[in-house]
C-alpha cells in the first residue's frame, strides 16, 4: 500500500491544530501537530515532511523564523505560512524567504485541500523527475551516449566491441543523431583514450583546403605556405582521427585517403619525406555510400576500407523510450550554464516531446530543451515554454508554392532568415551538410536580404 503523505502543522492554538488534523485526515493525510517551533524543528531533524503549515504568530520561534531553520536544514520541503494578519507586506516577505504559499484564517477547508493537492503532485513529479536522473546516470550511458531502447543498448555493445581495437569504423545515421558523440566514446572507452581525438568536419571545407588540413604541407608547397605545417593525420598520431561527412569528399581526396590507408603512411603536401602514423580512423556519414558507389561519386574500395565495422544511429523517432533521459541530461546541463532552477518536466510537456517527430534528432531536442531552459519562469518544464510546432501548432502556409522545388526553396530561405544567415545553424536545422546548402543556395538563387 503507497504511504499517505505527511503533513506538519505548527500551531500554539489546540482548536487551530485539532480542525486541520480531522480536516487532512479526511483528504487522506498523515498529520501531526506541534505547539511552537521548537518542537516542529526537532520533528523535522528527525523525518522529512510532504508539507509543513506554520502558524506565523506565534510565542518564541515566530513563522519565519520556522521558515528558515526548515529551509536550512531540508530546502526542498514546502512550507506554507498561516496567518490572521493577512498583509501584502507579511506574505511578500513569506514568498521571498522561501515559504511555497500562504494561506488566512480563518481557513477555506476547500482552498487547503487544492493548495496541498498542488504541492504534492509537485513534489511527485520532483521525486519522478530525481530517480530518473539517477537512473540516467546510473545505467543508461557510455561516456556521453545516453540511451535505454533496444536499438541504442545494441550501439552500447558495438561500442565496447571495436574500443581496443584498431579497426576502422563507420558511423551512419540522419543529421542530428549524434554521430561525433558515438565516436568519442569510442576513443574514450579504448586504449587510446589518453592521446589526441581530433575531429574534422570534410563538408566544410573546400576540397584543396581540406587536403592541406588532412596531410599537412612543406614550407613553399604553395603560394602563403611560408612555414611547414602538420596535417591532423600527422596530429592525431596514436590516437583518433574523426573525419565527419566522409561522404562529401572529392574523388581526389578518397583517392589519397585510400592511397594512407593502404599503406599508413603518407608525404605531407610539397615534401618527399614519407611519414608513419599510428592512428584509428572513424568516419561518419548521413548519405548512403553505397548508393553513391552505383552512381560512381564513391569509391568502392575506400568504402570497404572504411566500412570494417559499421555503427548505425537509430533516428530519435524510432527510440522514443531514450527521450525522457536525453530530455532530463539537457535540462541539467542547461539549468546549470543558465543558473536556472527547474527540477524536470510537466506530464503534458514530457508526453510532447514523446510524441513529437524529431526530424533533427537528438540536435534539435537539444536545441528545443537548451531554449525551453532559457524561457522558462517556473521550476518545471510546461508546454507553454516548448515551441509551437511541438505544440501541435501548425507552420505558417508558404504563399505563392506552385511546385515541391518551389516550397523547398520557400523553406530554405525561411530557415536562413531565421538564423540570420547563419550556414552552420541552418544547416543543423535542415538536416543538410554545409555544402549541399551552399549548393541549394547557389540552386535556386537565394540571395541575402
Amino acid at each position: 500500500m503507497k504511504d499517505k503523505p505527511t503533513i506538519l502543522v505548527v500551531d500554539d492554538e489546540l482548536i487551530v491544530r485539532d480542525s486541520l488534523s480531522d480536516w487532512l485526515a479526511e483528504d487522506g493525510y498523515n498529520v501531526s501537530t506541534v505547539k511552537n517551533g521548537n518542537e516542529a524543528l526537532k520533528l523535522v531533524n528527525e523525518k522529512d515532511w510532504d508539507v509543513l503549515l506554520v502558524d506565523l504568530k506565534m510565542p518564541g520561534l515566530s513563522g519565519l523564523d520556522v521558515l528558515l531553520k526548515v529551509k536550512e536544514i531540508n530546502p526542498n520541503t514546502p512550507v506554507i505560512i498561516m496567518t490572521a494578519y493577512a498583509t501584502v507586506d507579511t506574505a511578500v516577505e513569506a514568498i521571498k524567504k522561501g515559504a511555497y504559499d500562504y494561506i488566512t484564517k480563518p481557513f477555506n477547508p476547500e482552498e487547503i485541500t487544492l493548495t496541498l493537492k498542488k504541492i504534492i503532485a509537485h513534489q511527485k513529479l520532483v521525486k519522478e523527475n530525481i530517480l530518473l536522473k539517477d537512473e540516467l546516470k546510473k545505467r543508461y550511458y557510455l561516456g556521453n551516449i545516453i540511451g535505454k531502447s533496444p536499438k541504442m543498448l545494441k550501439v552500447f555493445e558495438l561500442v565496447k566491441m571495436v574500443a581496443n581495437t584498431k579497426s576502422n569504423v563507420l558511423i551512419t545515421g540522419e543529421s542530428g543523431t549524434g554521430k561525433e558523440v558515438i565516436a568519442r566514446a569510442i576513443h574514450e572507452t579504448g586504449n587510446r583514450k589518453e592521446q589526441p581525438f581530433i575531429a574534422i568536419s570534410c563538408a566544410a571545407l573546400p576540397d584543396t583546403l581540406l587536403e592541406s588540413e588532412l596531410f599537412g604541407y612543406e614550407k613553399g608547397a604553395f603560394t602563403g605556405a611560408v612555414n611547414s605545417r602538420k596535417g591532423k593525420i600527422e596530429i592525431a598520431n596514436k590516437g583518433t582521427l574523426f573525419l565527419d561527412e566522409i561522404g562529401e569528399i572529392s574523388t581526389k581526396t578518397q583517392l589519397d585517403l585510400l592511397r594512407f590507408l593502404e599503406e599508413r603512411e603518407f608525404r605531407r603536401l610539397g615534401g618527399e619525406k614519407l611519414i608513419s602514423v599510428d592512428v584509428r580512423i572513424i568516419t561518419a556519414t548521413n548519405k548512403n555510400l553505397e548508393l553513391a558507389i552505383k552512381q560512381g561519386i564513391f569509391r568502392s574500395d575506400l568504402y570497404y576500407r572504411l566500412n570494417v565495422v559499421n555503427i548505425h544511429l537509430p533516428p530519435l523517432r524510432e527510440r522514443k523510450d531514450d527521450i525522457p533521459l536525453l530530455a532530463h541530461h539537457f535540462l541539467e546541463k542547461y539549468t546549470l550554464e543558465n543558473n536556472k532552477n527547474i527540477d524536470g518536466f510537466s506530464p503534458e510537456a514530457l508526453n510532447l516531446l514523446i510524441e513529437y517527430n524529431w526530424h533533427g534528432n537528438v540536435r534539435e531536442l537539444e536545441n528545443v530543451i537548451e531554449r525551453a531552459t532559457v524561457v522558462s519562469k517556473e521550476n518545471l518544464i510546461t508546454p507553454q515554454n516548448l515551441p509551437d510546432n511541438i505544440r501541435g501548432k501548425k507552420p505558417p502556409k508558404f504563399a505563392g508554392v506552385s511546385s515541391l522545388k518551389d516550397m523547398e526553396k520557400h523553406y530554405i530561405k525561411q530557415i536562413l532568415e531565421e538564423t540570420n544567415w547563419n550556414m552552420k545553424v541552418s544547416a543543423q536545422k535542415l538536416g543538410i551538410a554545409r555544402s549541399s546548402l551552399y549548393r541549394k543556395i547557389k540552386e535556386y538563387k537565394i540571395h541575402t536580404p
